[in-house]
């Protein structure tokens, strides 16, 4: 069917759906888009599969397992992939900034509020209730994810040497997800059952809606469709949107600067993070606290902190992290200005990959998702990637429960020893009360976040006036 064919009057598709009620859909599930990725791509799934109906359930795992395959966020992939089917490739555009936009407008103002009135008792209050509670969240992730994907003794060795590797040996956390997903591409081509039983996803929401009740229905549009031509053009267009800034910084300020620095290390984040948004946190701290310096552990998690509690990627945070990195090192800029534009490169060369991935392989999703090889490399990932979230929840208990830790190396290992007398008896409070209430009263992620965060305000507040 040719585009025009499509199309109905100026705006509204075959399926029915004018692009701009389309749009009106995308910033409200945008709007509600908490907690999470798994937090989002519930909401899509009620609004978009069950409540609006535009594709259905067969479908829209379909785009979720594909996009499980990419390194970046998923549930931002996951609304650019269906914004392009439904509305070709401006629906993508538009559906994938829409996602981003909130949290970008929110980690921004956060961030500002950070450095100006940081040092207000009542601010620094605020984030220190924001870290027990973003402790016991990731510790919950590591359980969350390990019941997905830990489904038979093979892959738990898997996850168990992820952690041990980074952990104790430092091994980058590319060399871990390319590992696995070799490992697992090997078995899976060789017919291993553990790992072909390994990944993807059951079902997402409460009810299902067939592909043939939905408005798309069940055949493939014609501009979803293979096309080489189209795919190597856009694919053009975008390496072009994402690299040439980065070039044009590398070659005008030279490799030690700053922007240059952020530019580089988030494009490659861009590239091999795969394994959702809490692998993609233990890349960034393991990078941005120990090699560059441009945040610190505390600071890491008061970033967390603030995505966990704004719409959008929770791997908005890496925005507060080229926040950060540049006003530390502003150069001849005024600080403020220097940060502001280190958020937003952080925030262009993470996500712009994203609509690459989409643009040019959604096409072909098809032939993906039939290969067997690549589902059991997308399973050994996702093992590994449950001891890489592990490594991330000790190193955060670590520094948040603990003021003193004591470099120790045994046997080639090396790793950070916490000082038991040193422990933070306020923040272990705070970790256990909110421990309690996710994991015994089943509480909700926003409210244990405000509750925390209301505690350490009144904590700090306390103190103060002692």
């Amino acid at each position: 069917m040719s585009d025009m064919a499509a199309t109905r009057g100026n705006d509204v598709p075959a399926h029915g759906v004018p692009f701009g009620e389309a749009m009106k859909v995308w910033a409200r599930v945008a709007a509600l888009s908490f907690g999470g990725p798994a937090g989002q791509i519930a909401v899509m799934h009620r609004i978009i599969v069950e409540e609006k109906k535009w594709i259905g359930e067969n479908r829209f795992l379909q785009a979720l397992n594909y996009c499980t395959l990419l390194p970046g966020p998923e549930a931002q992939q996951l609304a650019t992939y269906i914004g392009w089917l439904m509305h070709k490739t401006k629906g993508g555009l538009f559906a994938g900034t829409l996602f981003v936009l909130p949290g970008l407008l929110a980690i921004m103002a956060l961030s500002w509020i950070y450095v100006l009135l940081g040092r207000l008792t009542i601010i620094e209050g605020l984030f220190f209730g924001l870290k027990a509670a973003v402790l016991v969240i990731v510790v919950e992730a590591v359980l969350r994810v390990g019941r997905r994907a830990l489904k038979n003794s093979v892959m738990v060795a898997l996850a168990a040497a992820s952690f041990i590797a980074i952990f104790f040996y430092d091994v980058p956390f590319p060399v871990i997800v390319f590992g696995a997903g070799i490992i697992g591409y090997v078995a899976g081509a060789a017919g291993a059952q553990p790992f072909l039983s390994a990944g993807g996803h059951g079902k997402v929401g409460a009810r299902q809606v067939a592909d043939r009740d939905s408005l798309l229905g069940e055949d493939t549009p014609e501009h979803a469709k293979p096309n080489v031509r189209w795919s190597l053009t856009i694919a053009a267009v975008f390496l072009a949107l994402w690299l040439v800034p980065v070039a044009a910084l590398y070659l005008t300020l030279g490799g030690d600067n700053v922007f240059t620095k952020i530019a580089i290390f988030f494009s490659k984040m861009a590239v091999v993070t795969f394994g959702g948004a809490y692998a993609v946190l233990a890349y960034v701290a393991q990078q941005a606290v120990d090699n560059f310096h441009w945040v610190t552990a505390g600071e890491m998690l008061d970033g967390l902190g603030m995505a966990e509690t704004t719409p959008g990627p929770l791997i908005m945070v890496t925005q507060f992290v080229g926040f950060l990195g540049a006003w530390r090192e502003p150069g001849p800029l005024p600080p403020l200005l220097a940060a502001t534009l280190g958020g937003l490169l952080t925030t262009w060369v993470t996500f712009t990959p994203c609509f690459l991935w989409i643009f040019f392989g959604a096409p072909f999703v098809e032939a993906l998702r039939a290969n067997k090889a690549l589902g059991a490399a997308l399973g050994a990932i996702t093992a590994a990637v449950v001891g890489v979230i592990l490594n991330l929840a000790v190193w955060f208990a670590l520094h948040v429960l603990f003021a003193k830790l004591v470099p120790v190396k045994v046997l080639g290992a090396s790793f950070d020893m916490p000082v038991l007398s040193s422990i933070d008896i306020p923040s272990a409070v705070l970790a256990i009360a909110a421990a309690f209430a996710i994991f015994r009263f089943k509480i909700g992620m926003i409210p244990v976040l405000l509750a925390s965060a209301l505690a350490g305000m009144i904590y700090y507040l306390a103190l103060g006036s002692v």
